[in-house]
C-alpha cells in the first residue's frame, strides 16, 4: 500500500513537472523512469525559459515543502549545475495567506491569552505571506515600566511585526518528506555514481533545516545571537525579540522597515552613499562568517535593508549558518595560499582539512586547483567574482570523490547573493575589496606568526591542565590492583588475559605519555 501511495505522488509531481517541461531532472536521474515516461506522454507542454526557470515554476506550483527544497537546492550547485542553481534561488516564497481567523487561534493557543490581552491593535491582513508562516503588524500598549512621569508627554504603543506559522504546516511536510527520502533512495539505486552526493543525507540536512525553521523559538534565538555579536555596533541592525509574545508557533519581533539593499534608484533618491553602504555590507558578512562563526543563511534582498540612518538591518532568521574556528582557519588558510599562487600548498591546505580522500594525488589536484585559479590573475577586480571561484573550486569535488561540505555550500550561497547585491549598485565595486582591511587583520591575528606560537602555547597548558586527571587515574588503577583480593591473582586464561591487556591498555599509554611529557 505505502508503494502504491508512492507511486500515485510521484506520478502527481511527475505530471506538474511534465506541465511546466521540467522532467529533465526525473529522465537524468533514471529515477521512476515508467513514471516519468507516462506523465510526459499525458502532460507535457513546451514551456519558455531556461530549465531552472521552468523546475523553479513547477516547484512554486507543487507547494511548501518543495518551495523549500528548491530553495534548499539553489545551495547545491555541484548536484544541479551553476545555472540550474542560480535559477532556483529566485524561487519566490510567496503564497496566498490563510484566514485572519487561524492566525488568531494559532496565537491565542500558542500564548494562552486573548490576542486583545496581547495587543492593543492587530492587522487582520498580513502583510506577507510565505510556506511556512506569515506576518501580521500589530501593536503593543506600553508597559508599567514605559509609563511617562508626570508632565511627560504619554508613551506611544510599541509597533511590531508578528510570524505566525500556517495550520497543518508541520503535518504536511513531514507526509513530504517521507517521500524525499524514497526519491533519494530511487535516484542512489538508478545512478550509483549519485551515491557520493549522499543524498539521503541532504534530504536529512534538509529535514533538519526546516523543523528549526518550524520552531520560532529557535528563529527568536538566532536573532538573539545575531544582536548580541553586533551590541554596540551602529552599522548593523537587527529587530529585539518580544518574548513575552513568542513561541513555537508565534513570534513577535521590533517592527523594522528601510529601503531594500539592492534598490540603487531608492538609496540614491535617499541620499545614501553607495560605496558607504556596500562597505558596512561587506564588513558585516566578513564579521558574521570569520569572527563570529556565526551567519545569517538567506541574506537575499528582500531580508536586507537600509534604514534612515545608513545602517543594514537584517530580518527572517530561519536559516542560519555556522563555521568553527578551524573551518574559518583552514577557509583562511585557503586565501592566502590562493593569493600567493602556491596551489601545492593549496591543495595540502584542503588535503589537512580532510576534504580531500587520502588516497588523492596531491600533485594532480594542485594542478586542477591551478586550472581553476591562474585565469582570474592580472584582470580587474571588478570583473573578478570570488564567489564564482569558490563555486568551481566546489565542482572539483566530483572529479576527485570529494565528500561535500553543506556549511562551505550555504557560505558559497550567500556570497553570490552578496556579490549579485553589490554589482547591481555599482558595477566598478568588489564587495570583498571593500573588506580587505578586515581580512588582513583578521588573518594576522589567527594565522599570523604570533598566532601560531599562541596556539600552541595554549595547546601545552591544555596537555599540562590534563596531567593531574591522569596521574589520578593512574592512582586509581594501581589502588584498585593493590585491594584485589588473592583470588584474583588466579592462572589466566588465553581470553582473559587478552581482556586484561586490552582493559589495562589506556592506563599503560597514559602512564607513558605521561613520563615523555615530564621528561621533556
Amino acid at each position: 500500500m505505502r508503494t502504491l501511495r508512492l507511486l500515485w505522488r510521484l506520478l502527481a509531481i511527475a505530471r506538474t513537472l511534465a506541465r511546466h517541461d521540467a522532467l529533465a531532472p526525473l529522465e537524468e536521474l533514471g529515477v521512476a523512469p515508467l513514471v516519468a515516461r507516462l506523465a510526459g506522454l499525458v502532460s507535457r507542454r513546451s514551456a519558455e525559459g531556461r530549465p531552472g526557470q521552468k523546475l523553479a515554476a513547477a516547484l512554486a506550483e507543487l507547494g511548501p515543502s518543495f518551495i523549500k527544497l528548491g530553495q534548499f537546492l539553489s545551495t547545491r550547485a555541484d548536484l544541479l549545475g551553476e545555472q540550474i542553481a542560480a535559477d532556483l534561488s529566485e524561487l519566490q516564497d510567496d503564497l496566498p495567506p490563510f484566514g485572519a481567523g487561524e492566525a488568531r487561534r494559532t496565537i491565542e493557543t500558542e500564548l494562552g491569552r486573548g490576542i486583545d490581552e496581547l495587543f492593543e491593535d492587530f492587522d487582520e491582513q498580513p502583510v506577507s505571506a510565505a510556506s511556512i508562516a506569515q506576518v501580521h503588524l500589530a501593536t503593543v500598549a506600553p508597559s508599567q515600566d514605559e509609563e511617562p512621569g508626570e508632565g511627560a508627554a504619554p508613551a506611544e504603543p510599541r509597533p511590531v511585526a508578528v510570524k505566525v506559522l500556517r495550520p497543518g504546516i508541520e503535518r504536511a511536510f513531514a507526509r513530504d518528506m517521507a517521500l524525499f527520502y524514497a526519491l533519494a533512495e530511487l535516484a542512489e539505486r538508478a545512478q550509483p555514481s549519485l551515491r557520493r552526493f549522499r543524498l539521503r543525507e541532504v534530504v536529512a540536512t534538509f529535514e533538519a533545516v526546516v523543523h528549526i525553521e518550524m520552531d520560532l523559538r529557535m528563529e527568536a534565538a538566532a536573532a538573539s545571537e545575531l544582536a548580541d555579536n553586533f551590541e554596540g555596533d551602529p552599522s548593523y541592525r537587527v529587530p529585539a525579540i518580544d518574548w513575552e509574545r513568542s513561541g513555537r508557533r508565534v513570534l513577535t519581533q521590533e517592527r523594522v522597515s528601510g529601503i531594500r539593499l539592492d534598490d540603487r534608484e531608492a538609496l540614491l533618491a535617499a541620499g545614501h552613499d553607495l560605496q558607504a553602504v556596500l562597505t558596512r555590507a561587506a564588513e558585516i558578512f566578513f564579521n558574521q562568517v570569520f569572527r563570529d562563526g556565526f551567519f545569517h543563511g538567506d541574506q537575499h534582498p528582500g531580508n536586507m535593508w537600509v534604514d534612515e540612518r545608513g545602517s543594514i538591518v537584517a530580518v527572517d532568521f530561519g536559516i542560519m549558518g555556522r563555521l568553527d574556528l578551524d573551518t574559518r582557519r583552514y577557509l583562511a588558510d585557503m586565501l592566502m595560499t590562493t593569493l600567493q599562487r602556491d596551489y601545492r600548498a593549496l591543495a595540502q591546505v584542503q588535503a589537512d582539512a580532510g576534504y580531500l580522500p587520502p588516497d588523492s594525488d596531491l600533485d594532480t589536484f594542485a594542478q586542477a586547483l591551478r586550472s581553476v585559479c591562474e585565469p582570474i590573475f592580472g584582470r580587474p577586480l571588478s570583473r573578478i567574482s570570488f564567489a564564482r571561484l569558490l563555486a568551481q573550486l566546489f565542482q572539483l569535488t566530483e572529479s576527485f570523490a570529494m565528500p561535500v561540505q553543506p556549511q562551505l555550500l550555504l557560505l558559497q550561497k550567500n556570497m553570490l547573493m552578496a556579490e549579485g547585491i553589490s554589482r547591481r549598485l555599482d558595477s566598478q565595486l568588489n564587495i570583498w575589496t571593500l573588506a580587505q582591511p578586515l581580512i588582513v587583520d583578521w588573518m594576522q591575528a589567527n594565522r599570523g606568526p604570533q598566532a601560531r606560537l599562541r596556539d600552541g602555547a595554549r595547546e601545552l597548558l591544555q596537555a599540562l591542565e590534563r596531567v593531574p586527571r591522569t596521574l589520578e587515574h593512574v592512582e586509581r588503577a594501581a589502588q584498585r590492583l593493590a585491594e584485589a583480593p588473592p583470588e584474583a591473582y588466579r592462572p589466566e586464561t588465553p581470553g582473559e588475559r587478552r581482556t586484561a591487556v586490552m582493559t589495562a591498555l589506556p592506563w599503560v599509554l597514559a602512564a607513558g605519555l605521561l613520563a615523555l611529557l615530564l621528561l621533556k
